[in-house]
């Protein structure tokens, strides 16, 4: 039987996370979700704890501090592999990731191993970002696909479904990259293992509310780190 577990990070989500939560587990009767909460300072982790005491399908797992997306994305990944997660999908908690397109990338995995829901797949599917971020994304992406040769056009992007075969085949623990480059090194490791990936259009939209998490630094890692993938890559070493 599919069981399928939804690994959603959060730092200072609160005033997203209730309607986030309500709307993923409303998407099928089996979905499951595991919030991995840095310590948010706002008490997002006390509001998820709280939901989780009554519902079974709801579970927590409250790090020390702020460790970085990556890191927290694989703290779930683990998590709902020891759980016996069949499929383990990933989103963000601010609403730009819209859970409606959950039944279309489960889908969309019965076929495929990695699942991404695109937002350049079918031209250009963002709302409310300023046209220097739509730009920096987009390029973003060219510029990987170009460097990497990897035939994904939104390698960015956090919103995906992945087969548990895929993730048991990536050394978790190797895993080089933390801020959005974490997105792309996934990728990169699941398509280097010829793993099928399958990209299915969604519309993103700008954040609900808080605060973009977004810095200059997560940008040059990327920028550089993407070479890195790709020397290691000829190298097989990934």
């Amino acid at each position: 039987m599919s069981r399928t577990i939804v690994v959603i990070p959060t730092y200072n989500e609160k005033q997203n996370i209730e309607i986030v939560l309500e709307r993923v587990l409303g998407a099928g009767p089996d979905i499951e979700v595991v919030v991995v909460d840095d310590n948010s300072p706002d008490g997002t982790a006390e509001l998820v704890k709280r939901a989780a005491a009554g519902n079974p399908r709801l579970h927590l797992i409250k790090r020390e501090g702020k460790q970085g997306l990556g890191t927290a994305y694989i703290a779930g990944f683990k998590y709902a592999l020891k759980s016996g997660a069949t499929l383990v999908m990933q989103m963000d908690a601010d609403l730009s990731h819209d859970p409606r397109y959950i039944p279309d990338m489960l889908e969309a995995v019965r076929s495929h191993d990695l699942v991404i829901g695109s937002r350049y797949i079918k031209g250009v599917n963002v709302i409310n970002w300023p046209m220097e971020r739509l730009i920096l994304s987009y390029m973003a992406n060219v510029y990987t696909r170009v460097i990497t040769a990897m035939p994904v056009h939104d390698a960015t992007g956090g919103f995906k479904c992945f087969r548990r075969e895929v993730l048991e085949a990536i050394e978790l623990d190797e895993v080089i990259s933390d801020g959005y480059c974490f997105q792309i090194e996934m990728n990169f490791r699941a398509w280097r293992r010829g793993f099928r990936i399958k990209e299915v259009p969604i519309v993103f939209v700008d954040r609900h509310s808080g605060t973009s998490k977004m810095s200059k630094r997560i940008i040059w890692e990327a920028i550089y780190k993407v070479w890195v993938l790709r020397f290691k890559g000829l190298m097989g070493r990934l």
